[in-house]
């Protein structure tokens, strides 16, 4: 007998906001972006996923890779996330989470344009604590709501390392 597998629960506008609460860091360095670049590289290999991670700090880019299966395609989508978080200060799940919570979408009512801005999952703010949102981690490559599910699991095992 089979099982179909049970359909991933899209979490709440609260839950997102609940995340970005909790993954508040101490401090980041280069040296930081360094090491949870390489965990998320780390994690994105164990699961054989296609997908091109980056770390922005300030406007500067600290960390890139890209693994295989990933594609141009992939710095093109992590672009437009990124811009999301930057221009927000939340994570560009969340931001297209509040759009849909209000029976509309990012795209139909941000008045961006969407060859420049993609409120889809994968894109997570950097926050310092006592500082704010100073970067935005990025990951492209699966279906959205897993891009954002890594990120945040990244985070998670950075900040219990700290």
């Amino acid at each position: 007998m089979t099982t179909t597998p049970k359909p991933e629960l899209t979490p709440t506008v609260e839950e997102l906001e609940a995340q970005e609460r909790r993954l508040v860091l101490g401090r980041f360095t280069h040296d930081d972006a360094w090491a949870l670049g390489s965990l998320l590289v780390e994690l994105a290999r164990e699961r054989q996923a296609p997908v091109a991670i980056d770390i922005h700090r300030a406007g500067q880019q600290l960390f890139h890779a890209a693994l295989p299966g990933s594609t141009p395609d992939n710095d093109a989508w992590i672009a437009r996330k990124r811009r999301v978080v930057e221009r927000y200060g939340s994570a560009s799940y969340l931001v297209g989470a509040r759009f849909r919570a209000k029976g509309t979408t990012f795209e139909e009512s941000s008045r961006l344009d969407p060859d420049t801005y993609a409120a889809h999952g994968g894109s997570f703010p950097i926050t310092v604590e006592g500082v704010g949102v100073v970067g935005a981690v990025t990951v492209s490559g699966l279906p959205q709501l897993q891009d954002h599910q890594l990120v945040v699991e990244a985070l998670e095992h950075f900040l219990s390392r700290a």
